[in-house]
């Protein structure tokens, strides 16, 4: 397991062939054994193989074509219909339409997602997170007929891959990892943090294609801008309140 961790890679490209539904079964039971607030899982996955769905999902998903070729989508959602029914079944008054509430179950639905990930890389399954999920929750909501309560948060691209990419790079762990206390960063470590990022041959391609003086321009200027992030993220909040998760009363 730990070299199937070490070894994870993005599949974009997939073969057409089909996962068996036993295969497909254990992968979603080892889902289902995340960590999980007050053990009360509340989040749900939705399968998806049927192309129709599929190809609304890829117009949603912004037609990245791994949404097509794969067998099987996965759209993980943070989930309260299913227990504020079971507390109103049960007499009980439940208190989940806060932002809190919808924060612990995208937390558990995330946790299930690795799960899931992790276990279907240990079955040679390729597969890659979709960060559209949450740009174009209200569409995928239309989709997928998701009900009040219900936000979808990530989902997983699923299948056997059709290439074989090397590994992506990281940040060294003194990068990452704190003892005891933040350590805040200074000028110097940032520097020699991000260095072997920096010199990196497909970095240098970025640079040529996108014309700019640094990785990190890359980013703010092209990939994740100011102004794509304040949209999505009105969107986004708007659908988290639609779906009755801000109550501040």
């Amino acid at each position: 397991m730990l070299q199937t961790l070490l070894n994870h890679k993005s599949i974009r490209k997939y073969k057409t062939n089909k996962i068996d539904d036993n295969t497909l079964n254990q992968i979603l039971e080892a889902g289902s054994r995340a960590s999980t607030t007050g053990n009360m899982q509340v989040y749900s996955i939705i399968v998806t193989k049927d192309n129709e769905i599929k190809n609304q999902l890829w117009e949603a998903h912004f037609k990245q074509d791994m949404v097509k070729q794969a067998p099987i989508i996965l759209t993980f959602c943070a989930d309260f219909n299913r227990f504020n029914k079971w507390c109103k079944l049960r007499n009980a008054n439940p208190g989940y339409d806060n932002f809190l509430s919808f924060y612990t179950a995208s937390i558990d639905a995330l946790l299930a997602a690795q799960n899931v990930a992790v276990a279907a890389e240990d079955f040679k399954l390729g597969v890659c997170y979709l960060g559209t999920t949450t740009y174009m929750a209200d569409k995928i909501k239309n989709i997928l007929d998701l009900p009040e309560n219900v936000v979808p948060v990530t989902t997983l691209v699923l299948g056997y891959p059709d290439e074989e990419p090397e590994l992506t790079d990281r940040l060294p762990l003194k990068g990452i990892i704190h003892y005891e206390k933040y350590n805040n960063y200074s000028d110097e470590q940032i520097n020699e943090i991000y260095a072997e990022k920096e010199d990196l041959e497909s970095t240098k391609e970025l640079l040529k294609i996108n014309q700019k003086e640094n990785l990190a321009q890359i980013f703010t200027d092209n990939r994740y801008t100011k102004k794509d992030n304040m949209l999505f993220s009105e969107m986004f909040l708007k659908h988290i309140e639609n779906q009755l998760f801000m109550n501040n009363k």
